[in-house]
């Protein structure tokens, strides 16, 4: 009797376990392990952009804090890295296919934070944008979360509507302009043109994904572009920055003073650099080393060998992401990752490229390196949804 009935109870157990992995496989968890050559990738570029903001901002946050060279440093780590590496962790645990139930209410959460930044009382202006908004003497950008926020829209909508209403006029096509066209009006009033074209950008790379139509395609561009254009004709400060990206020498003391000193940051950087912590340019000549001018810093200190190191580590990103995107066999996720990397390309892109002078200079951030805790938060999230996605890939 005590051998039978230990038999069943081995019998129950091992029904049991077999039940409980069944339920685990069929439930969507993680079952094979995350992209490590992804996963330490982010952390290189995140830890280096970390050591980085703590000498460019050692002279500034020296000037502005009574000697304490390290003031913004530890906000960044404080209000940057900490989070975004606990909003990294949270969401590369957490089944990607869960936010598909929430596709609408992204939406709308979306178009409420860009809604905030007019709100007398609660908006923020820095520089010549309006873009931030402060409660309780916090401060936090809304746009940098609207761009997880209408990735993660665009995916569900598309994945759920499907490639054939995708490729049609009215059920694709034109729902799709009128959704981006509200969000990227509320982007142009406060106005911020860099995010505008990240955004934009973001949107016609899952809208290509997802299956769109080359003459549709061509036409929003053309569409946008021409709306862009004449939103930039209507701001002088813009023009203004245009003329100087086809002249740089045209108003050396004013708008090209910028562009100018990212030059002499990146020349006198030479081959290897001058060292860490030994630029020049941090000592208030470069206009935002911290922010918009960290990759100059970083060419300055560590040279074009290590700059050029650095646009490799991105460009594996975009590797190891094309990878899971060939592994997984789920529209969203494809649809999810498109936008994702979109984001940190372009951010990387244009700011690399307005540094150089291959582009006017738009206020965009490098991403995952220049200071300020939203855009880390944001985008250390979206990367975690990535990792996510590459444990359902093959």
């Amino acid at each position: 009797m005590k051998r039978r009935y230990l038999q069943s109870k081995g019998n129950r157990r091992g029904f049991s376990l077999r039940h409980a992995v069944g339920r685990l496989l069929k439930s969507g968890q993680a079952v094979s392990a995350p992209d490590y050559i992804l996963v330490g990738v982010i952390a290189i570029i995140v830890l280096t952009g970390v050591l980085m903001l703590s000498s460019a901002s050692s002279v500034k946050s020296f000037h502005n804090f009574d000697g304490d060279t390290y003031v913004y440093f530890r906000h960044q780590l404080l209000y940057g890295l900490l989070p975004g590496t606990l909003a990294f962790l949270v969401m590369a645990k957490l089944d990607y296919r869960r936010w598909q139930r929430y596709t609408l209410h992204f939406l709308i959460v979306a178009v409420l934070l860009l809604l905030l930044v007019f709100i007398p009382g609660l908006k923020a202006e820095f520089g010549t944008a309006q873009s931030w908004v402060s409660i309780g003497g916090a401060s936090f950008q809304p746009s940098e979360f609207v761009k997880l926020f209408l990735i993660l829209f665009l995916a569900g909508w598309f994945t759920e509507r499907g490639e054939e209403f995708t490729r049609d006029f009215w059920n694709g096509v034109l729902p799709f302009a009128v959704i981006l066209g509200a969000i990227a009006l509320l982007i142009a009033l406060q106005p911020d043109f860099g995010t505008l074209v990240v955004v934009a950008g973001i949107a016609l790379t899952i809208y290509f994904v997802a299956g769109a139509r080359w003459r549709h395609l061509l036409g929003l561009v053309i569409a946008g572009g021409g709306i862009f254009g004449l939103l930039l004709s209507r701001s002088s400060h813009t023009v203004q920055r245009l003329l100087t990206f086809l002249n740089p020498e045209l108003d050396p003391q004013g708008i090209g003073y910028h562009i100018n000193q990212a030059f002499l940051a990146v020349g006198s950087g030479g081959l290897f650099g001058l060292g860490f912590g030994q630029s020049r340019q941090k000592f208030a000549y470069l206009p935002e080393v911290m922010g918009d001018s960290i990759f100059a810093i970083i060419a300055e200190e560590m040279g074009f060998a290590f700059a050029c190191g650095l646009i490799v580590l991105f460009l594996v990103i975009l590797w190891r992401s094309l990878r899971i995107i060939r592994g997984v066999e789920d529209d969203y996720a494809r649809l999810i990752i498109a936008g994702v990397i979109s984001w940190l390309l372009f951010q990387a892109f244009f700011n690399i490229a307005a540094m150089l002078g291959l582009l006017p200079l738009t206020g965009i951030p490098l991403p995952l390196m220049s200071y300020g805790g939203s855009a880390m938060m944001a985008m250390l999230a979206a990367l975690g949804i990535v990792v996510n996605i590459s444990t359902h890939a093959r």
